[in-house]
This record gives structure tokens, C-alpha cells and sequence, in this order.
């Protein structure tokens, strides 16, 4: 069974900011900013009671957003998610009814990995494209270097502990597409509605495509 692509989503951005939003009204005109900034693919984090509002707004109000859903936990979440118009699922680590889930679901998934063995298992089930979480505890752009040679057809979307100062090291490395982190939109910024700033930092972000990009094929 082929399950769905994500890198053709992957690739039009090299940062997918993580998003916590706490008020589904600031949902539009975040996507707005970011989209604006550079970054189209998002992931709305399932961390608020806002969030899966947050994602129908943007689902039907911006169109040149491509909303993810992320922290996503159980096959409800899954049902949600899609409800609410998500364009891929994301979640931190991966149980056997999450990947029965994923693997019938319509949209792409990055279902988490933080271990050799769970990566293994996961490609069993045909995916080729992981969440590596959380990145920086787990072992970070050394731990990926490691992995590369044994696991030559995997590709990830390192996440945690990524910020402007190291996600550059990631986006170096042969199998990164793209990486995830919150710091182009803050929490701190989204609360106090400055949107403006935001995109700024959304370019900054926008601006470290990856090394690799070029060597990155839709079927890789």
C-alpha cells in the first residue's frame, strides 16, 4: 500500500512552524503572517482547546496556507483533525493503533521516531518520512549522521530544540527536508497580536533552505 507523499509539502519551506495557539480569532492572521514571511506549511499543535478551531479557520480562510495538525496522539485525534481540515498529521511518537490510523488516512503523516528501532518498525509500515523528536535530546544532527548510512532511504523532519541558532546544521544534512521549531512565531508574539514581527522572523526562517535540496526528488 502506497501512503501519501509529505515531501512535496516538505519542500516548500525548509522550517514548518510549531504553533501553539491559544485563541482561534488570532488564527487567520498568524497563517497570514507567516504565509507572508515565506513559511505556507504550518502545524497547529493539539496542546490548546482553540487549536482544531484554529485550523478550520485557516483551512477555509487562507488559502495559500497548507495547515498541519500536529501532536497528534490517538486515532480520535486523527478523525479531528481531518474534520477540521488538516493537510497532514504530526505526531511525537507512534503507537500501533496511531499507525493504523495514519496509514488509513487520506493526507500525508510524520509519525514520531526517537530510536533506531522505532524508525525501523515505522519504515516496515511504508513510511519514508519521520518526525525525529525530540531532536536535540534525542541525539540531535549526531544522531541523524549516524543513521544515514544504515537507513539510506528514510528522511526526517527533525522537531524540539530547534531554533535559528542550530537548524541550519539540520537542514546540512543529506536526510533533512525540512525541520519544525516555534520560533518564528512565539508564543509571547501571537499573544500580544504582533503579526508584523512575526513575518519577519518567518523570512529569517525562510531563508535556510536546505543544502540538499537540489539532491530531494518528490519520490525520494
Amino acid at each position: 500500500m502506497s501512503l501519501p507523499d509529505p515531501i512535496p509539502l516538505l519542500r516548500l519551506a525548509p522550517v514548518i512552524p510549531v504553533l501553539t495557539i491559544e485563541r482561534a480569532s488570532d488564527a487567520v492572521r498568524l497563517a497570514r503572517a507567516l504565509v507572508a514571511g515565506g513559511l505556507p506549511v504550518i502545524e497547529v499543535t493539539l496542546r490548546t482547546k482553540a487549536a482544531l478551531d484554529a485550523t478550520k479557520a485557516i483551512a477555509d480562510e487562507v488559502p495559500g496556507c497548507v495547515p498541519g495538525v500536529g501532536t497528534v496522539l490517538t486515532p480520535r485525534d486523527v478523525v479531528a483533525a481531518l474534520e477540521a481540515g488538516a493537510r497532514y498529521l504530526v505526531s511525537p511518537g507512534t503507537t500501533p493503533h496511531l499507525v493504523a490510523a495514519f496509514v488509513q488516512a487520506p493526507v500525508p503523516a510524520l509519525p514520531g521516531c526517537a530510536t533506531v528501532s522505532e524508525t525501523m518498525a515505522l519504515s516496515a509500515q511504508g513510511f519514508r518520512v519521520l518526525k525525529f523528536f525530540p531532536a536535540e535530546a534525542a541525539g540531535g544532527i549526531a544522531w541523524l549522521k549516524a543513521i544515514a548510512a544504515p537507513l539510506p532511504d528514510l528522511k526526517f523532519c527533525p522537531t524540539g530544540g530547534i531554533g535559528a541558532d542550530n537548524a541550519r546544521g539540520y537542514l546540512a544534512l543529506a536526510n533533512v527536508i525540512a525541520v519544525g521549531g516555534s520560533w518564528p512565531a512565539p508564543r509571547e508574539l501571537i499573544a500580544a497580536g504582533e503579526f508584523a514581527r512575526i513575518t519577519d522572523l518567518a523570512r529569517g526562517a525562510a531563508e535556510l533552505r536546505p543544502a540538499n535540496a537540489s539532491r530531494l526528488s518528490p519520490s525520494a
